[in-house]
Parts: structure tokens; C-alpha cells; sequence
């Protein structure tokens, strides 16, 4: 099965989660409705979203399914809830239903490590049909190596659950712990028997951040059980990472297929030239995506390899 394994949705309804005054003033997020064509009051934007995807998903060419992430709200040390810092909040509940409504949608699960009833989350979540976990601790708010973070790795081993965790730079949301970005402090993770993705492999979103991607590198080639996916590479702020991915067969072996969307994909003019121009007319985002990625040469092996990872390679 060829999977996208990493894909958002919104969730501006109650029932489904939160998303801040903030996030939808964002030039981001009106930026993306003003490309998809939605009009009229955000009250309904989940539902034309979840239409959008589910369309792009059975347009885009290759891919089979894509994992639908949610996001967990943050949450403090000590386990409470910090509604005034949470930008985007989307239930495990919501994407759940969105994976019945729709065949070509896998459960992605978000829960935060601090929640008193994380470990039960999981369990919850895995008996849902949760393929992997999500993470995106600088704006979650949380150490990866924290040994708060250690039951979660322990229930994630026993059920065969991998994380998929950000690393690297981040722009669509406000962050709270910039630290947070480096994959190594996944470490604990991979010494616990989980199989870890680290989202973005590491890579910088402006230029003044820190470039974590050597440190992906050196990871990805140490850990039988660490991979990167390339969500947001096709971004011009992450183009540099391709050269480095590209060159390295035991490397390139490691990357896993995930677009980002509804985040842009944009052609690496630098690598694939006058070709940028006719890719630039898709406007399917996530067929883009895959097109760019096909002609940067990406081999038959990493469109199968995030079903392998994710263990639902023979799903039809």
C-alpha cells in the first residue's frame, strides 16, 4: 500500500477540537482557503476540508491512502490542560470518524505525554485503529527525553505503534520550546524498542534556526528503526535537505513518503528547472507533491516503505 503519512485537517467545530483566533487570522491558513476556493463563514470549514482531502486523496496519482494526523492540545507538567497556549487542537475522536466516513483515510493519533491518562489514550487509539502516533513537541510544549515521556515509549514498543514526531523548524503554528526541534532527544524512544519517524527529518523552516538535519543524518544512518519522512521538503525553506538526502543510498533508505498537506508543494527550481513549470499547474497539492518527488528519483522502494513501517503494507 503507498500511503501519504502525514496529512492535516482543521477543526473549528467543538466536536472536533479548537483552532485559536490566532491560527485562523493566520496568512497561512487564509492564504490555503483562498487557493481551495472556500467562501463564507469558517463555522463550516471542517466539513469542506474533509471534502477537499478526501477528493485530492482519490485525484492524486499513486497513493492508496493517506494518514489523517490529529493533535493533541498542550497540556502543562503536571498534567492540566493549558487551553490559553493551544493553537490548534484536533481530537482523536474527529479523525477517527473521518476514517469511517472515508476508505482512503488511516488514523493518525495525537496524544500529549504529560496527560495523566496518556498511556490509556493509547491504548484507546490502537483499539481504534490508530496506525501511529503524533508528535510535535516545540509547540506541544514537552521534552521527547523527558522520563515523563518514558510509559508512552513503553506502551508504543508493546503495541507496535510507531511515533512520528516533528523535528526541525516550524512556521504554521506558534511554538513554545524551541529545543524541542532536536531529533536527538528521540533517543530514549529508539532505546525503548519504538520505531520512531522524524517528521521533516530535521530540517530548518527560516534561516535563522537551527539546521538539525546532520543530526537527522547521523541518526537515521546509526538506527536500524529511525526514518525521516519528507513532509515539507517541496518547500523552498527546506529545499536544501534534497542534496544531502538524495546523495546517500543508506540514507535515501531511510526517507518515508508524507506531503504535509494542506501545507503548498513547490517544485526545487535549482534541481528540476524548466520541468518546475508544468508541475506548477496541478493545483492537487498532494499530487504534486508526488509528482515532484517521482522526478527528484525516488525509487519504487520508498513509495512501499511507509506501509511497511507502518505495517499495512498488504491493505488494498
Amino acid at each position: 500500500m503507498i500511503l501519504d503519512i502525514h496529512v492535516h485537517v482543521s477543526a473549528n467545530q467543538p466536536a472536533h477540537g479548537n483552532m485559536s483566533g490566532y491560527l485562523l487570522a493566520s496568512l497561512p491558513f487564509r492564504f490555503m482557503k483562498w487557493k481551495f476556493g472556500f467562501v463564507g463563514t469558517d463555522a463550516d470549514f471542517d466539513g469542506k476540508l474533509e471534502q477537499k482531502l478526501a477528493d485530492t486523496i482519490a485525484e492524486a496519482s499513486l497513493l492508496h491512502a493517506a494518514v489523517v494526523l490529529a493533535f493533541d492540545a498542550v497540556y502543562t507538567g503536571d498534567g492540566q490542560l493549558d487551553a490559553a497556549n493551544t493553537h490548534l487542537y484536533v481530537t482523536n475522536d474527529y479523525v477517527i470518524e473521518l476514517c469511517r466516513r472515508h476508505d482512503n483515510m488511516r488514523f493518525g493519533c495525537s496524544v500529549h505525554p504529560y496527560r495523566k491518562d496518556a498511556v490509556a489514550e493509547i491504548a484507546r487509539c490502537v483499539q481504534a485503529g490508530a496506525v501511529l502516533l503524533k508528535w510535535l513537541p516545540l509547540v506541544q510544549n514537552f521534552n521527547p527525553a523527558d522520563p515523563r515521556c518514558f510509559p508512552v515509549y513503553e506502551a508504543l514498543a508493546h503495541y507496535k505503534l510507531p511515533l512520528l514526531s516533528h523535528t526541525g523548524g516550524e512556521k504554521s503554528l506558534p511554538y513554545l520550546n524551541a529545543a524541542a526541534a532536536d531529533p536527538a532527544l528521540l533517543e530514549p524512544a529508539l532505546q525503548r524498542g519504538v520505531t520512531v519517524i522524524a517528521a521533516h527529518c530535521g530540517t530548518k523552516s527560516s534561516p535563522r534556526e537551527t539546521d538539525y538535519l546532520p543530526t537527522f543524518t547521523r541518526m537515521a544512518l546509526q538506527h536500524e528503526h529511525f526514518y525521516g519522512d519528507t513532509a515539507g521538503l517541496n518547500l523552498p525553506n527546506r529545499w536544501y535537505a534534497w542534496k544531502t538526502l538524495l546523495a546517500n543510498p543508506a540514507l535515501k533508505a531511510k526517507l518515508l513518503h508524507g506531503s504535509d498537506w494542506p501545507i503548498l508543494s513547490l517544485p526545487p527550481v535549482g534541481r528540476l528547472g524548466i520541468q518546475s513549470l508544468g508541475l506548477l499547474r496541478d493545483g492537487n497539492w498532494m499530487r504534486r507533491d508526488v509528482e515532484i518527488k517521482k522526478r527528484l528519483g525516488l525509487d519504487e522502494q520508498y513509495w512501499q516503505r511507509a506501509g511497511s513501517v507502518l505495517r499495512i503494507e498488504n491493505e488494498t
